[in-house]
């Protein structure tokens, strides 16, 4: 196709600056409908390419809708050039990421109808779905990293100025936290950068950025930094597994995956509802692929020596991530600790090295952006209609509202793993993926998945636990006259939960849907494992 959808897809939230910028302050009734709009038109772009995709897509065509131009230029002198291009690429793994961001983005958009934002907010929103979609396509590992950069500064406004009490404590933190992980990426990016060419048969070395280059070993100047045959080692290590477990540390903070998850629960609990909504469904995304794009297909013979430790900090973070969120009174925090544990599922199929793993990984990715919205959204509303989300607040909503408590129990369901729900086929494929491998050791590969369904056990218990306490028994709410009376559902509301419910259910009956799309990307990432 001529035209440059992906591009359109990136820059288009430009035109809806440029609108919001022209409506007179008079007229802010009229604000809330352009991110609409502008969210409406990516959704409908993802639709047609995913169409063309199921039409057209082979097991040879890589990647679709190409776009590459030349971008930067950098003379060297003796040392060669250097070349960054603004190159963009779809393929099996960014297109379900990309089709669930874009209806996350217009619920996102949706929701806020509900409630007056400023234009400002509205100017960081969209400088926040640039860098979103900017991240999931970019194929050069410069504009991945502008673009993945690009990401933390209106979400630390958004919290920051948007926020609850300890708003700037928690934007901060978040800030701090994901900004470290970006210096160890970058580290790795120059140090690829200057070891791989884009001609190894040019005397003078023409540095790349290029991803797809970055992959085959052929690229690598020869004894390179990280080229396959420089033996030099750092307290033991190779430069290649140092340069591997950078990026793992990197894209794991903003996973984000134990000990680097004390962010997370800070930021959910001080951020807007919408921005809690793109937290958990989207960003936290960008970590597991990151790891999945550029740390495996770059460093595959990595992954074996590392396996045991990517799923020893799995484990504990499904364990760990449960048995926190067990213990919370405050609604959106437990949910918070829920998103660290089930990302920790992500992380336990990417260090399987198995096919059936990392199809997991990457629907568990899926699949959770989904769930986390609903979520996030059943959260906002009880707050908004109560002024308060603690769980001790409540008693026996099940008898009053009945539509939001009917939905409150699917969506529950839905993120413990229930048979005929998303999430289910995720964590299977992820638990089998991870008893067959043999990266790791096979007895630690057997008791990772002894522990991972201790942790669906313990999830089980802090979702039924609070469907009790909340739901049933008699009815309650604190500091409320007798005489208010708590509004259910509105028609408006369940416009936002429809298409997630929807989508959860045909990924849990027609898991093919989606595993369709990944296992092109899977059939020809799992052979770069058995590289040696």
């Amino acid at each position: 196709m001529s035209f440059p959808i992906l591009s359109t897809l990136i820059w288009i939230p430009i035109l809806g600056i440029i609108l919001l910028f022209f409506i007179p302050k008079k007229q802010t009734k009229y604000v809330e409908y352009i991110p609409v709009f502008i969210t409406g038109i990516q959704f409908l772009l993802t639709m047609v390419m995913t169409l063309f995709w199921y039409k057209k897509n082979t097991e040879n065509e890589v990647f679709q809708f190409i776009e590459k131009k030349k971008w930067i230029s950098l003379p060297l002198g003796d040392m060669g050039t250097m070349e960054i291009n603004y190159y963009l690429g779809v393929d099996g793994l960014s297109l379900p990421i990309l089709c669930m961001s874009s209806l996350v983005l217009l619920l996102v958009s949706f929701y806020c109808l509900r409630k007056t934002y400023s234009k400002n907010f509205f100017y960081l929103f969209f400088l926040e779905c640039i860098a979103i979609y900017g991240t999931f396509l970019s194929l050069d590992f410069f504009l991945f990293y502008v673009f993945f950069e690009l990401v933390l500064l209106p979400m630390y406004f958004l919290i920051g100025i948007w926020g609850g009490e300890k708003r700037e404590y928690a934007s901060i933190k978040f800030f701090l936290y994901t900004l470290l992980g970006s210096l160890f990426i970058l580290m790795v990016m120059i140090c690829l950068a200057f070891s791989i060419t884009k001609d190894t048969s040019n005397p003078l070395p023409q540095y790349t950025f290029d991803i797809i280059k970055m992959t085959n070993p052929a690229s690598f100047l020869p004894n390179s930094l990280l080229s396959l045959e420089n033996e030099t080692l750092i307290m033991g290590i190779s430069l290649r597994k140092i340069a591997f477990l950078l990026l793992c540390l990197g894209f794991s903070i903003k996973l984000p995956l134990f000990p680097f998850h004390t962010w997370l629960p800070d930021a959910h609990v001080e951020a807007p509802t919408p921005v809690s909504v793109i937290l958990a469904s989207i960003l936290l995304k960008m970590g597991g692929y990151g790891i999945i794009r550029i740390a495996l297909p770059i460093f595959p013979d990595m992954l074996k020596t590392s396996a045991s430790l990517l799923g020893i900090l799995a484990v504990i973070s499904i364990i760990y991530a449960g048995l926190n969120a067990l213990a919370q009174k405050d609604l959106k925090k437990m949910i918070a600790y829920s998103s660290v544990s089930q990302m920790g599922f992500v992380i336990l199929g990417i260090a399987s090295g198995t096919q059936e793993g990392l199809a997991g990984a990457i629907f568990q990715m899926v699949s959770h952006g989904f769930i986390a919205a609903g979520l996030f959204f059943l959260v906002g509303i009880i707050q908004e209609r109560t002024d308060s989300k603690d769980i001790e607040n409540f008693s026996g909503l099940a008898s009053h509202i009945k539509n939001y408590s009917q939905i409150t129990f699917f969506f529950f369901f839905a993120a413990l793993g229930i048979p005929g729900l998303s999430a289910f086929i995720a964590e299977f494929f992820v638990l089998l993926g991870t008893f067959i491998s043999s990266h790791s050791n096979k007895f630690l590969s057997v008791w990772f998945t002894i522990i991972a369904v201790f942790g669906l056990l313990i999830s089980a218990t802090y979702y039924l636990w609070t469907l009790q306490r909340m739901f049933l028994g008699k009815f309650f709410l604190k500091n409320k006259p007798t005489s208010f009376i708590l509004k259910d559902i509105t028609t408006q509301e369940w416009i936002l939960f429809i298409p997630l419910i929807i989508l959860i259910l045909l990924l849990g009956i027609f898991p093919n849907t989606l595993l369709e799309i990944l296992n092109p990307f899977t059939n020809r990432l799992i052979p770069f494992f058995n590289y040696e």
